[in-house]
């Protein structure tokens, strides 16, 4: 049970950091409604994802790889190496950034505002392979602690630059900068991080091994972001700024599920390679997705049963129309955390190259569908290809990751659970009479199936609780 109750301690230390950080953006959405147009909050929600798109190109992908190899290595002085390697090579990428944005004008997507892109890209590289060092390193209490600061840096730089200063756009994506900026200064200063930066600790032979490891990472990135957010750039296209602020605004709800896989996946992701072997690893695999394929799908049938009452509570009037893009989105996020369990089977062996291909799959999908669905059915059209194309990888996952760890993905359960979640979301947006009552039963339909599942990491989360509380 040990191992079980290291992956409950694990999420939690990170819950406290990440879950409620993140629950104090969320009461932040309408101040962010209020101030920004629809039109405005696309255009800074497009500024945000392209930086997000050239995070790891800059860095050829080191932030991923720093936190695999600081797991691997056995001594202080191997982790130092591998900080100073990717940090030698974060500085350069923030040199190219700042060249691009002379390219980045000519697009004419971020007209007047292409100068914020280098900055958030640079800010946000060195504080994230600062953190995901700590977190390699087994410093979870830290990098949770610091996700906090970072997010109440974040709200006070916002209610200060959108409501004092009234700065707009800029001052959405400046309050971003300017808290990675401090969270990386904070870092350095508390962990002494600059003493790993010496020359001595620059290894090429341990540069070439984390090329190796990161740099199929990087298209694998970009792949995932494409089909994430290229949809939104086709929206601005054919439908105009207006259509795409919603759109973007209605992501936020299925983030929140993205939010709570994503704290369990950071967990999951140091225990699915230190720990188990054999047949122990395998039913330590089987047990853990089973009760997360049921959580996550139980999850998303709440929040499409409360995605009116969300927006109505969250989101300025004007927003109004948000709500019937959330159901499609949310279920994307079940199969989009799905597949990001699925990649720990691939983080554990090393097999980037896999993940490499499976995103690539999935990123020709989405813009495939996308180009089909977008000018016909608008936003919904790119929901619907969100949700095909996570389906798809997931398939493929869920039988390729076979080959490295033979563990049950229970396909049974997964289509009882997807059927159920299908019909709440299509009564929903049909609104057929008393749909509500439809997600109700949806809800309760899935405890029973999932209730084996259920009950099981309740009961292995309880006894964690309780055997500290011992202790």
């Amino acid at each position: 049970m040990d191992k079980y109750k290291k992956l409950v301690s694990n999420t939690a230390i990170l819950s406290v950091g990440t879950l409620a950080s993140k629950i104090l953006v969320y009461l932040l959405l309408p101040l962010y409604t209020d101030c920004l147009s629809p039109s405005e909050y696309s255009t800074a929600d497009l500024i945000s994802q392209t930086a997000n798109l050239l995070l790891p190109l800059l860095a050829v992908g080191m932030v991923d790889g720093i936190f695999r190899f600081a797991i691997d290595s056995e001594s202080d002085g191997g982790r130092n190496k591998v900080f100073c390697v990717s940090t030698y090579m974060v500085a350069i990428g923030s040199v190219i950034a700042l060249a691009l944005i002379p390219l980045l004008e000519l697009t004419g997507f971020f007209e007047g505002y292409s100068w914020l892109i280098p900055l958030y890209v640079i800010a946000s590289n060195f504080h994230l392979s600062a953190a995901h060092f700590l977190r390699g390193s087994g410093k979870t209490k830290l990098f949770s602690l610091q996700g906090i600061i970072c997010t109440a840096l974040t709200i006070a730089l916002n209610l200060l630059f959108l409501l004092v200063f009234d700065m707009g756009v800029t001052g959405y994506v400046l309050s971003v900068v300017v808290s990675d900026a401090l969270m990386t200064v904070f870092l350095y200063t508390k962990e002494k991080l600059w003493k790993f930066l010496r020359p001595s600790n620059f290894e090429s032979e341990l540069l070439k091994k984390m090329i190796k490891y990161s740099v199929p990472m990087i298209p694998t990135t970009v792949f995932w972001w494409i089909t994430n957010v290229a949809d939104r750039y086709m929206i601005a296209y054919f439908d105009g700024d207006y259509i795409n602020g919603l759109y973007a605004v209605a992501f936020k709800v299925p983030t929140l599920l993205i939010l709570v896989s994503g704290i369990f996946s950071e967990a999951w992701q140091y225990s699915a390679v230190t720990d188990g072997s054999g047949e122990d690893r395998q039913r330590f695999f089987s047990r853990v997705f089973d009760s997360f394929q049921s959580i996550v799908f139980l999850a998303a049938s709440f929040l499409i049963l409360f995605a009116k009452f969300f927006t109505r509570v969250l989101l300025a009037d004007t927003y109004a129309d948000a709500w019937q893009y959330m159901p499609v989105l949310v279920a994307a996020t079940v199969f989009s955390s799905l597949v990001t369990f699925m990649s720990s089977v691939y983080v554990k062996h090393k097999r980037s190259m896999n993940s490499f291909i499976t995103a690539m799959i999935g990123a020709l999908a989405n813009i495939i569908l996308n180009l089909i669905l977008i000018p016909k059915y608008s936003a919904q059209g790119a929901a619907v290809a969100t949700l095909a194309c996570y389906i798809i990888v997931y398939i493929i996952r869920a039988v390729d990751t076979q080959r490295y760890e033979k563990f049950d993905t229970k396909p049974i359960t997964m289509i009882a659970n997807s059927l159920i979640v299908g019909f709440q979301c299509i009564t929903m947006l049909l609104e057929v009479r008393f749909w509500w009552i439809c997600g109700i039963i949806s809800v309760i339909a899935l405890c029973i199936v999932n209730f084996r599942a259920l009950f099981s990491s309740v009961k292995t989360v309880l006894g964690s609780v309780f055997g500290r509380l011992r202790h």
